[in-house]
């Protein structure tokens, strides 16, 4: 799926009502698992992530090469 221009998976696990979430911003990766038994609801919390990574990427200075 793609949110914000972020690609990003949400896949059940083994264990009842526990999702795995992964996206890629730039060259870091998260990762983690989240609790619910709705799709719909794990995939608002990966989206929720995203948010708060594209806001910490933008307050972060930039990279300089020295």
């Amino acid at each position: 799926m793609i949110y914000k221009g972020v690609e990003y998976t949400v896949v059940a696990t083994a264990e009842p009502d526990i999702w795995e979430w992964r996206f890629q911003i730039g060259e870091t990766a998260k990762t983690g698992r989240t609790q619910t038994r709705l799709a719909a609801l794990a995939s608002r919390r990966v989206q929720s992530k995203i948010d708060a990574a594209l806001r910490a990427a933008k307050l972060s200075p930039p990279k300089q090469d020295r």
